[in-house]
C-alpha cells in the first residue's frame, strides 16, 4: 500500500512538473514569429546574391529565419504584372513588412496597403516617383535606399566614351513598362545628345521582345546602354548571348550582368543596398515608423569589367581605366 502511494506521488510530481514546463514550450511553438514578405523582381537565382547580404545582416541583427523571425520569399520573375497579385498576397498574410525592389513592384505594394511598412533596398528616384514625399521625412509606410539611377546616366557614359573614343552611334535598351528604366532612357538619351551622339532606342516590355530588338539593330550602333530592371536581371544571359553576337560593347548599372559576360558597369553596390535594408527592416520590427526613417543613399559605388569579355570584342581597355576599376573579371 506504501510502494502504491509512493507510486502515485511520484506520477503526480511528474505531471505537475511537465504541466508547468508545457506552456513555455506551447508559448514558444505557438507564438507567431515576426514575418517578413519579400517580393523579388526577378528570381531566385539572379538574386541570390542579394538575398544572401540581406539574411546576413538580418542574423546579425538578431533575426533568424525559423527561430526569431520568418521570410516569405515571392518572386515577380521580371513581369510586373505579377507585382499586384504578390503585393495582395502578402496582404492576406498579414506580413509585418514587405521589402522589395524598384518602383513598380513598390508601386504595387503601396497601393496593396497603407499600413503594412514597406522598405525598398533599390529606388532610382522615390520623391520624383511619389513614393516619399522628402528623403529626409518619407512619410507613408515606405522607406529605404535610393539607388540614383537616373543620375549616373551620365557617368556612365563618359566611361563608355573612354573605352571607345570614337563613340559616334549608342543603342540604348530598356523595358519601357518599368517607370525607373523609362526615365533612365530618357536621362541617357538627353546626355548623349548633349555629346552630337545618334541615339538608336530599343524599347522593350517582355523577355520576348529582346531578340526582335537586336534584329532591328544589326550593325546600327558602336555600343549599348542597357537599364537595369527586373526584367534585364531575370534574362540576363540572354541579353550577354545577343550582345555578344552583335559584338557590341555594353555597359549596365549592376555587376550582376557583367558575371555573366557584359562588358562593364558602373553603379552602387548591389549587396551593400541590401544589407542596409536589413537594418531598416530591424528598425520597424522594433517599432519605428517607415515614414519616420529617411531615405538613404548609396555610400559606394563599383567599376567593373569582364577583361575576357573585352578580349572577346577585340577590345583594348586602357591601363589606366583597369586601375581604377573596383573589380576586373578575367
Amino acid at each position: 500500500m506504501q510502494s502504491d502511494q509512493l507510486k502515485r506521488r511520484e506520477f503526480i510530481a511528474l505531471i505537475g512538473s511537465a504541466t508547468a514546463a508545457w506552456p513555455i514550450a506551447a508559448r514558444a511553438q505557438q507564438a507567431k514569429l515576426p514575418t517578413i514578405g519579400f517580393l523579388g523582381g526577378s528570381t531566385y537565382s539572379a538574386a541570390s546574391e542579394r538575398i544572401a547580404a540581406f539574411t546576413q545582416r538580418l542574423r546579425e541583427l538578431g533575426w533568424i529565419d525559423g527561430r526569431t523571425v520568418t521570410v516569405e520569399y515571392r518572386w515577380g520573375e521580371g513581369r510586373s504584372e505579377r507585382f499586384t497579385e504578390l503585393a495582395a498576397e502578402f496582404v492576406r498574410l498579414k506580413v509585418d513588412v514587405i521589402v522589395t525592389e524598384g518602383p513598380a513592384s513598390v508601386v504595387a505594394a503601396k497601393e496593396a496597403t497603407s499600413v503594412i511598412p514597406i522598405v525598398f533596398p533599390i529606388a532610382g528616384d522615390p520623391v520624383g516617383s511619389g513614393l516619399a514625399v522628402s528623403l529626409a521625412r518619407p512619410g507613408g509606410n515606405v522607406t529605404g535606399l535610393s539607388a540614383l539611377g537616373v543620375d549616373l546616366a551620365a557617368k556612365r557614359l563618359e566611361l563608355l566614351r573612354e573605352v571607345l573614343p570614337g563613340l559616334h552611334r549608342l543603342a540604348i535598351m530598356a523595358n519601357v513598362d518599368a517607370s525607373g528604366a523609362k526615365h533612365e532612357m530618357g536621362e541617357v538619351q538627353a546626355v548623349a545628345r548633349t555629346l552630337d551622339l545618334k541615339i538608336v532606342p530599343l524599347p522593350i516590355r517582355r523577355a520576348e521582345d529582346i531578340a526582335p530588338a537586336f534584329e532591328a539593330l544589326k550593325d546600327r550602333a558602336d555600343a549599348l546602354y542597357v537599364c537595369s530592371d527586373p526584367l534585364v536581371n531575370t534574362t540576363r544571359i540572354r541579353i550577354n548571348t545577343l550582345v555578344l553576337g552583335a559584338r557590341l560593347p555594353t555597359i549596365y548599372g549592376t555587376r550582376d550582368l557583367v558575371e555573366v559576360g557584359g562588358l562593364m558597369s558602373y553603379g552602387p553596390n548591389i549587396t551593400d543596398l541590401y544589407r542596409r535594408a536589413a537594418e531598416f527592416v530591424d528598425k520597424i520590427l522594433r517599432g519605428a515608423k517607415p515614414g519616420d526613417i529617411p531615405i538613404e543613399q548609396p555610400t559606394k559605388f563599383d567599376l567593373v569589367i569582364n577583361l575576357t569579355t573585352a578580349k572577346v570584342l577585340g577590345l583594348t581597355m586602357p591601363e589606366s581605366f583597369l586601375v581604377r576599376a573596383d573589380e576586373v573579371i578575367e
